[in-house]
């Protein structure tokens, strides 16, 4: 079985091959930023059953990484992986060489992905299965990256080493960008352990009439984007706002449809993404790979379609929850 621990060693190891050609390059902040994160990804399984196991310090260490992690970021001191005009030129001839082909790894990922998560309840035998139950999507991800860097490979006649060194050029390219997504995520998940959820339903209690359908309709849906756009993920949102307004108010009280609220709340969170840099992943990582001139430039082309959809968004939830 492709266990999710063999992923995260995966992970660490293309993050670990990072900080090794960093450290030969004589980049020192990010090397040590990409160790970190190479030992967290491979110490999870010891971490998590030190933590069940009552011992703290494991998970304190690992907090503490995250810390020098955001500090590293912070300073300054990450540099971004330099293209010389030789490699530019090889570059340029190889992908003129290559052609359409080029495209062929990037949709081999989805691709791969998919068709494994269709076929998971198939692919076993016995008490043996291919993927964990109930937990197939990250494993098929994996394995569609490893199918496409193969496919890249065999297309590009390159070396295995170069995978990785190409994966490193791009981390750096990337920077602090990259665990962005990780760390709001987790942060989610911190807000809804800790009563977020609880607190903004008091205050929302405070301000908003909460006998009125409207108010509370127009408060949860202003709330999903408020929070994505702090938190950079409409998921870590969710579990907050419908925990906090929509669960207490638009169904329980009001009695919405859950289905309705829960699904036009999230489409109206991923309005609040198209606004926020903090959705590293989607608005600044992009602009990086595209070097954009204007760091912020896919945000601003978004900004109309974001407001224009959440308004609809909105509608939708007051006159299809109620019925």
């Amino acid at each position: 079985m492709i266990a999710l621990s063999y992923v995260w060693w995966l992970a660490a190891l293309v993050l670990g091959a990072a900080a090794v050609f960093d450290l030969r390059a004589r980049r020192w902040a990010n090397a040590l930023f990409w160790a970190l994160i190479a030992i967290v990804f491979a110490a999870g399984d010891a971490i998590l059953a030190a933590d069940k196991a009552g011992n703290r310090l494991p998970t304190q260490l690992a907090g503490a990484a995250v810390v020098l992690m955001a500090l590293l970021a912070g300073s300054g001191l990450l540099k971004r992986a330099t293209v010389g005009d030789g490699d530019a030129e090889a570059r340029t001839a190889s992908a003129q060489r290559l052609g359409h082909k080029l495209f062929g790894p990037a949709l081999m990922i989805p691709l791969v992905t998919t068709v494994l998560f269709l076929l998971a309840p198939y692919l076993v035998a016995g008490d043996w299965r291919l993927f964990p139950a109930g937990n197939a999507t990250v494993p098929a991800l994996a394995l569609g990256c490893c199918a496409a860097v193969a496919f890249a490979l065999y297309v590009t006649r390159s070396r295995p080493a170069q995978a990785l060194r190409e994966s490193s050029r791009l981390l750096d390219q990337l920077g602090w960008a990259v665990v962005l997504p990780m760390l709001l995520a987790a942060l989610g998940g911190v807000f809804e352990a800790t009563g977020v959820g609880n607190a903004v339903s008091a205050l929302i209690g405070q301000f908003v009439a909460t006998d009125s359908r409207l108010a509370c309709t127009v408060a949860y849906g202003l709330g999903m984007i408020v929070f994505t756009v702090i938190m950079g993920n409409a998921f870590a949102a969710f579990p907050v706002i419908t925990g906090g307004i929509g669960l207490p108010l638009l169904i329980r009280q009001h009695g919405a449809d859950p289905a309705v609220v829960g699904a036009l709340g999230m489409l109206t969170g991923y309005c609040g993404t198209l606004l926020t840099p903090m959705a590293a992943n989607f608005n600044i990582v992009p602009a990086v790979l595209l070097e954009l001139r204007d760091p912020y430039g896919v945000i601003r082309g978004q900004a109309l379609t974001a407001v224009l959809l959440a308004a609809t968004n909105i509608t939708l939830m007051y006159f299809l929850a109620f019925r």
